[in-house]
């Protein structure tokens, strides 16, 4: 991930050169063209477009504003499936369906409005899974559970997942994909004369774009919103 924005950032940095007052913007749209790839419509029955979000601050509206980029980034009306991965709990609390339910709201108003087809979650144990299926309007299609934490899926959560169908993955993501300190590091590095200590990211998305019908990989990024704090 890192390794991808300070690529991304340097090209782009060159490519606006020094014309442009980053000390002014509120925002800046730091974009390469070509290394993003459009759906054509024609295709667009063959794919599968899926990604998993990471919530790096507390804000569940960022959902809307991460689809609604990468639908446009793909050119695409909607994404087949997310997978969300909220940020970890404040003082280090374990998860609750409390703390889930204003994310998961907002993901079943975008597959009410078929922005998703499908909606999924990141390392709940059968429990939690259970709690939000239970109240959840639009229930989980999936549930991803880290190969760091279990080299064996945990009995009581398979079969929770084979009765309600829950489709049990696995992902080797670390707890936090992105941290504040080492994106505003890689700004820094990346684009010149940069406040970068001013820039706190919001949420990172990554996504897939699939072959059905042979189960290739046709092209993956990722995509990445911050905001400007300036005192």
């Amino acid at each position: 991930v890192r390794d991808c924005i300070q690529k991304t950032l340097a090209e782009w940095s060159l490519k606006i050169g020094q014309n442009q007052n980053q000390e002014t913007l509120e925002v800046l749209e730091c974009t390469v063209a070509q290394a993003i790839e459009k759906i054509n419509p024609e295709e667009r029955d063959e794919l599968k477009v899926s990604a998993k979000l990471f919530i790096v601050g507390s804000n569940s509206s960022s959902i809307r504003d991460a689809v609604d980029l990468a639908c446009s980034a793909l050119g695409v009306a909607q994404l087949d499936s997310v997978i969300i991965a909220p940020p970890p709990a404040e003082d280090g609390t374990n998860l609750s369906l409390e703390y889930l339910q204003p994310y998961w709201k907002e993901l079943e108003n975008l597959v009410q409005n078929k922005k998703i087809v499908a909606i999924g979650t990141s390392d709940l144990d059968k429990t939690l899974l259970e709690q939000l299926y239970l109240w959840a309007q639009v229930k989980p299609s999936s549930n991803q559970v880290n190969l760091a934490s279990c080299c064996v899926m945990p009995p009581d959560l398979t079969a929770f997942a084979k009765e309600c169908d829950i489709q049990l993955l696995t992902h080797n993501d670390p707890k936090e994909l992105l941290c504040e300190a080492s994106f505003q590091e890689v700004l820094q590095e990346s684009i010149q004369n940069v406040k970068a200590k001013e820039w706190i990211p919001l949420w990172l998305l990554r996504y897939s774009v699939i072959v059905k019908s042979r189960g290739i990989i046709k092209s993956k990024g990722y995509i990445i919103q911050a905001k400007r704090n300036a005192s």
